[in-house]
């Protein structure tokens, strides 16, 4: 995070583009060693639950995010147009740099702020006695023998693929709500962004509703029945034209909060050790649900679709591929539930 200071202050895009990756790749070594070991720490049994009700309060720090960038960033920049910085920059290169730095300096204030936050939180863990794994009593990594035991499991590939449309599906979901409320029914992207905070607050409440009847219901049953929710969902987002299209769009946030952690407990079950490998390789799935969404980019640019005489907007149709990801995660919670019983 201190990493964004100097970008800033050098104003350069390569900069803040090696900031982001240095953050990201700390981001997704915590995830993939924090995640095994909550699943290590009790009884296997309930694994998934806990693991769950740990990643309860994820959605909280996004929602905190959307906050800050609401009112510390968004509501701090400088409301030049884009057409305006645009002459500045032809014009009068001197006022064009001093807007630039100006909104610069906005963005780095947060990030500075959440490095100290971080720091501290370091600072915690490494003063505080942890509790040890059960799982194992860490041996050495052997990476051959591991990764042969991995690709010979076919719930953990499945579970890497589901995971991967997963991550697809949220980005999807998320990223063109605002889309959705512009292109369907004339919002401005500051009205339909509140939608996207409203769809993130179900999602904090159903993750903790839904971790709550794990301890009722099977993981693999409950994610197959959130994933059918979901894709009915969509179907309406897709078929339902106005206000009732975009709740749908909203609603399936509900059905999305217990996927991630969900398909990450199932897919890990059992490995013991080999847990450690392979929650990067789930981690690494996140990568492979980037990119669907320039898919569904691709899709909103084309024209209006006609199906039996039924015309449908090229915003609605892209929503066809949340649907298939949906269908995908549904199967892996069917085939999860089928050998469970």
């Amino acid at each position: 995070c201190f990493l964004f200071i100097p970008a800033g202050k050098m104003m350069a895009f390569e900069a803040f583009l090696l900031s982001y990756f240095i953050m990201t790749c700390g981001l997704s070594f915590l995830e993939t060693s924090a995640n095994p070991y909550i699943l290590s720490l009790g009884d296997e049994a309930t694994a998934t639950q806990r693991l769950n009700l740990a990643q309860a309060f994820n959605p909280l720090g996004s929602l905190v995010g959307m906050f800050v960038a609401r009112e510390f960033i968004l509501a701090r920049l400088n409301p030049a147009a884009e057409s305006t910085r645009r002459e500045l920059s032809l014009n009068d290169p001197g006022a064009f740099t001093l807007i630039q730095q100006s909104d610069l300096d906005v963005i780095i204030g947060p990030y500075l702020m959440l490095g100290m936050v971080v720091f501290f939180m370091l600072i915690i863990f490494f003063i505080s006695k942890l509790p040890g794994s059960k799982s194992g009593k860490g041996e050495k990594l052997d990476l051959k023998p591991t990764l042969n035991r991995l690709f010979s499991n076919k719930r953990y590939l499945e579970g890497v693929i589901a995971q991967a449309f997963y991550v697809g599906a949220q980005i999807m979901c998320w990223t063109f709500i605002i889309h959705y409320g512009v292109n369907e029914l004339g919002m401005t992207k500051a009205e339909a962004q509140s939608y996207n905070m409203i769809a993130m607050v179900i999602f904090v409440s159903s993750r903790f509703i839904c971790t709550y009847l794990l301890k009722f219901i099977n993981s693999g049953q409950l994610l197959m029945t959130l994933a059918l929710g979901g894709g009915t969902f969509i179907l309406g987002t897709i078929f339902l034209t106005g206000m009732v299209g975009l709740y749908s769009l909203v609603a399936v946030s509900a059905c999305m909060s217990l996927m991630f952690p969900t398909i990450y407990g199932i897919a890990l079950k059992g490995l013991g050790e080999d847990a450690k490998l392979g929650s990067a390789g789930l981690i690494l799935a996140i990568g492979g649900g980037s990119l669907m969404p320039p898919l569904q980019g691709l899709i909103m640019d084309m024209s209006s679709f006609s199906i039996g005489g039924f015309l449908l907007s090229s915003t609605r149709a892209s929503f066809g591929l949340p649907l298939v990801c949906f269908i995908v995660i549904g199967i892996y919670g069917w085939n999860t539930m089928r050998k469970h019983a």
